[in-house]
């Protein structure tokens, strides 16, 4: 290259690279460098005659050795579940309400649960449990059907609105103000009157006009009080939990046109050991009965 010339002070040819007047050496990289490199070179390429290792069309360069980290995973998983065996033959075998009978057998229901837990149900009530507007928290003690393990495990098993199972828990409030069985400012009356339950701000004479709609359109479902009725899966309206807001606004949108959640039933998918251990799980969290 024409630009090469040898630096005076040390007698070393440079490479004809210059960046703001500061000009590279041509020194030789140094044997230690270039051997490491050289055996990196050769380890490589035995690694990929020994490993899986040159991606194909529809697979992959299997490698003299025949290894596999997916076998290896599945060998691991297969220790693991071999473990596990008896504890899952028993807690498939019992009710589910006897399972905190055997508190070994408890505790491990419960971790197993919480794992499953995490991996089925934390997208829509949370990685804690807390649920979030439209998804109930499952730490508390407000229930819409059952707060005891066995119904818990039945909601689970068969799911809330699910097309899938036609046991699935099943309940539906009309829309009032959709389908226009009320007229607006009779939803309000009613807004107001629920919202005298638990002491929500609200206008006192609107709730005196809303007490004998309650009573004609609500009642039947939610008690003549709003205490609710879990055989129909009807919320209490007295205590603060609310599933979609509990401001006045919030109750006058869902008299009008309500929303109804959909969750799926499980028991087909994870099978009943499982759904067991994910209802055991739910009780422990401390709102379950």
């Amino acid at each position: 290259m024409e630009n090469k010339e040898t630096d005076g002070a040390t007698g070393v040819e440079t490479t004809g690279h210059e960046w703001d007047g500061i000009k590279e050496l041509n020194n030789p990289l140094p044997r230690w460098w270039l051997w490491t490199f050289y055996a990196t070179i050769i380890w490589s390429i035995g690694y990929v005659i020994a490993y899986p290792a040159i991606p194909l069309l529809t697979d992959a360069t299997k490698g003299v050795l025949g290894y596999s980290s997916r076998a290896e995973v599945a060998a691991e998983m297969a220790t693991v579940e071999a473990g596990r065996a008896d504890k899952t033959a028993r807690i498939a075998e019992l009710p589910v309400g006897r399972i905190a009978e055997d508190r070994e057998l408890y505790q491990f229901a419960v971790s197993a649960g919480r794992s499953a837990f995490k991996v089925h149900c934390s997208q829509c009530h949370g990685s804690g449990a807390a649920g979030s507007p439209g998804y109930p928290n499952l730490n508390d003690d407000d229930w819409l059907w059952a707060g005891t393990v066995e119904g818990i495990a039945e909601t689970i098993r068969h799911g809330v609105r699910f097309a899938g199972d036609e046991n699935s828990r099943f309940a539906e409030m009309p829309a009032f103000g959709r389908d226009q069985l009320l007229a607006k400012d009779e939803i309000a009356d009613i807004a107001a009157y629920v919202a005298s339950f638990s002491d929500i701000d609200h206008d006192k004479a609107m709730a005196r006009r809303g007490e004998p709609l309650y009573a004609a359109n609500c009642a039947a479902c939610h008690g003549a009080k709003g205490e609710g009725d879990r055989e129909q899966g009807a919320p209490n309206l007295r205590d603060p939990i609310w599933l979609y807001g509990g401001t006045l606004d919030e109750i006058i949108v869902q008299i009008g046109a309500p929303r109804h959640g959909v969750m799926p039933g499980w028991g087909e998918r994870l099978g009943d050991g499982l759904v067991k251990q994910l209802a055991v799980y739910v009780h422990s969290l401390g709102g379950g009965e």
